[in-house]
């Protein structure tokens, strides 16, 4: 395994190191992650005691050495996850993320050079020989404890990104931001960070976190949903018939559809675009929602009013189309299965569901999630059973020969846009049930009729 590889190299690079009068750490995550039971891909280890040279010239002994952070001063081995970097002092200049003035220092102390880092429990160090765990600010403690707490007020407060890591840490770590780490985290003006390294953090709870409603909940305390999620934000101004959710408003409904997809993700096709339209799929709610002169509460079409909303939101944290387009289907589809399932729909019905689907099986699970975001009752699980059960049907209809833009051709149709919607048509027609001949010609008596 890599790990074990990389885990080796670290304890080779740490003897030379000793040799020469210096000592290697592993740093940061990999040491939380340790004494949290976690065997985590990434290693990271810091250099101390000898200059940069002489680190290189050890590593070029290794392998082929990596500039992998020149800015930062982090090296790398050719086939390796291991960072290997030195203490560094650094110092904010701009708004950037990458506005910093760093100067490498390899004869720094250990708990100057973890000053720098964000919370006490990514400041912990281990020997890499001995294996000696090195706290110099309690970190151990406040993971034991699940309390997320900033190292140091004047080094937290030079990276505005450190918000959204300590959000994205509360929900991977379900801890609690102490209360001057999360007044730090108020105090912060965000709206220079890039979208791209947001993404990344939400990235993170999404897909890592058991709970990641409370990456969401932590920006909303800290007054930063708004920055980058002001459609989530206004979700918790829309409110629900209590008849059918008694959660109270949307806001809170999205969360808990969020954490039910949470326990569906490692099922799904593609668990994050699954994860991101679980966050997006009522956005349609804020636009659709009607109170009724009785107090009688609809959002009828929601799933479909909302669709510029979720691509708006989407775009403001990434620009990636397969990505934006999947989260949109999701949401236009994500009521018709429970309701399908509820009404014993026809086969013809959930199959072109089923196609009109870019994930049929993540549908079904977004449908699951949706259902149990609720308190007013446990999920139905004759729900998903019907649902699965159709699903085998679509895929096993897929199978049988189906007519394609040549068989249309030697028909006689002429080249030209007419080609796909009678396609689009024959599909429709083999999903109800006609085999390829009968879908055939029923298709072209509609177009000669229609030309006639």
């Amino acid at each position: 395994m890599q790990r074990n590889s990389d885990l080796a190299l670290a304890r080779q690079l740490a003897k030379q190191v000793s040799h020469q009068g210096g000592r290697a750490y592993f740093v940061g995550g990999c040491v939380r992650d340790k004494l949290m039971g976690i065997a985590g891909k990434d290693i990271d280890v810091e250099v101390y005691g000898i200059t940069p040279a002489a680190l290189r010239e050890i590593l070029s002994g290794m392998g082929q050495v990596l500039d992998k952070g020149a800015s930062f001063g982090v090296l790398g081995l050719r086939h390796s996850n291991m960072d290997i970097a030195m203490p560094r002092r650094e110092s904010r200049t701009g708004n950037l993320h990458t506005d910093f003035d760093v100067s490498v220092d390899p004869f720094l102390s250990t708990m100057e050079a973890s000053r720098r880092r964000d919370f006490t429990c990514n400041a912990l160090m281990e020997d890499v020989l001995s294996g000696e765990i090195i706290d110099h600010w309690n970190g151990r403690a406040d993971l034991q404890n699940h309390v997320l707490r900033m190292v140091c007020a004047e080094t937290f407060r030079e990276d505005a990104l450190r918000a959204f890591r300590a959000a994205q840490f509360s929900a991977r770590l379900q801890a609690y931001i102490e209360e001057e780490t999360l007044t730090q985290c108020r105090l912060m003006d965000v709206s220079a960070i890039s979208r791209e390294r947001v993404y990344e953090e939400t990235v993170k709870a999404l897909t890592k976190a058991s709970q990641p409603s409370i990456y969401f909940r932590a920006l909303r305390e800290m007054d930063h949903l708004k920055e980058f999620f002001p459609e989530i934000q206004a979700l918790a101004t829309v409110a629900q018939n209590p008849q059918y959710h008694p959660e109270g408003d949307v806001f809170e409904h999205t969360m808990l559809v969020l954490d039910a997809a949470a326990t569906l993700r490692d099922k799904a096709e593609w668990p994050l675009a699954f994860m991101f339209a679980a966050l997006c799929h009522d956005l349609g709610k804020i636009v659709a929602t009607e109170i009724s002169p009785e107090g009688r509460i609809t959002s009828y079409g929601h799933e479909v009013k909302g669709l510029p909303l979720a691509d708006r939101q989407m775009r403001r944290i990434t620009n990636q189309t397969k990505l934006i387009e999947y989260v949109k289907n999701m949401m236009e589809l994500h009521m018709r299965p429970n309701l399908m399932a509820r009404s014993k729909s026809k086969r013809s019905k959930t199959r072109l569901l089923f196609d009109l689907s870019v994930s049929p099986k993540d549908l079904i699970l977004l449908s699951r999630a949706d259902a149990s975001g609720k308190l007013d009752a446990p999920y139905d699980e004759g729900l998903e059973k019907f649902l699965l059960d159709r699903y085998a049907d679509y895929r096993s209809v897929l199978t049988r020969p189906m007519v394609t833009g040549e068989d249309l051709l030697q028909a006689g149709v002429e080249p030209g846009p007419s080609v796909g919607r009678l396609l689009r048509r024959t599909r429709q027609l083999h999903f109800s049930g006609l085999e390829k001949g009968r879908a055939l010609a029923q298709a072209l008596r509609e177009y000669q009729k229609e030309f006639s």
